[in-house]
């Protein structure tokens, strides 16, 4: 029995739908159903009913999934102990940002992690949020700097600041001269934004800000995860875009001015996430550095109840 049957029959089982399941584990669906009918016949029972319209589990299939899941957890937890003595010993931190909101803290933090500790490799991962999250907890990354709202439950949270909301505009548009925009002044202009799947915690306090100004917002999700690419359409004319504020300090773009919104303007939590059994010197040594380099923001390190 491989460990690639018992994940593909897990996805199945818990979704209980070959189309989703394929979906989750990013294979095609003909895969999926091959490995699970493999996996059946080297057991000689069958653990899935399959009619054309529902899938569901046999007694034996039932039994399976639950020692399925200890099976891959166990399996999960012997990689993650494998990957954190060679980093260990290799002396490397590993460390994940999102495309867009990356707060002066971070920079700051591995500057002076890099000075104190010149042994280290630090290798950088930039991902959508969720998927931060999810490396984070298979202990694939050491920690990770995400926007909050998040499901970050069970992890252990830095807070490293607040994020805002700058409006990247083309100088040549008419607003460009104005000291601040408000959500009403934008009303006839195309909104540009990342794909929420990016930072959906930045994406909904932003709509969530415009609706409570009373103004409806429809902003065109730009697919390319890049800060680069969202800002070279808006030098194009494409329209205006809403950016975190960090945005400003990053990227200079000739054509494009960033301006406040007015207030109120939005806000999200900006933490640094890590998984609570991460206790390699590098990682303890970093997350130190960032709770010092985020203040004023309250010393307060966590981990988030269930």
């Amino acid at each position: 029995m491989e460990l690639r049957h018992l994940r593909y029959f897990v996805a199945v089982a818990e979704e209980l739908h070959f189309r989703r399941a394929a979906e989750r584990l990013r294979v095609a669906q003909p895969a999926v159903s091959q490995q699970v009918r493999k996996l059946e016949e080297e057991l000689g029972v069958q653990l899935l009913e399959r009619t054309q319209h529902r899938v569901c589990l046999t007694p034996a299939g039932e039994v399976l999934l639950v020692e399925g899941r200890r099976v891959l957890e166990q399996a999960a937890r012997a990689r993650s102990a494998v990957i954190d003595a060679r980093d260990h010993q290799n002396g490397r931190l590993r460390i994940g940002h999102l495309p867009d909101a990356v707060p002066a803290a971070l920079p700051r933090a591995l500057e002076r992690f890099a000075t104190a500790t010149p042994g280290v490799e630090i290798v950088l991962e930039t991902c959508p949020a969720l998927e931060l999250v999810e490396r984070v907890r298979n202990r694939r990354l050491d920690a990770a700097v995400v926007c909050l709202p998040a499901p970050v439950t069970g992890l252990r949270v830095t807070p490293l600041g607040d994020e805002g909301v700058l409006v990247a505009m083309s100088e040549s548009h008419p607003l460009s001269g104005a000291p601040a925009i408000s959500p009403r002044q934008l009303e006839r202009t195309p909104l540009l934004m990342m794909a929420r799947t990016t930072n959906p915690a930045f994406f909904d306090a932003v709509v969530t800000a415009w609706r409570d100004a009373g103004v409806a917002i429809a902003p065109f999700e730009v697919a390319e995860p890049s800060m680069e690419h969202l800002l070279l359409a808006v030098a194009a004319g494409a329209g205006a875009a809403l950016v975190p504020a960090s945005t400003e300090r990053r990227y200079a773009t000739p054509g494009v001015l960033f301006l406040p919104l007015a207030s109120p303007s939005p806000t999200c939590q900006v933490v640094l996430i890590s998984h609570p059994e991460q206790t390699g010197i590098a990682t303890s040594g970093f997350l130190q550095v960032a709770r010092s380099v985020s203040m004023p923001v309250r010393e307060v390190e966590l981990t988030v109840a269930g």
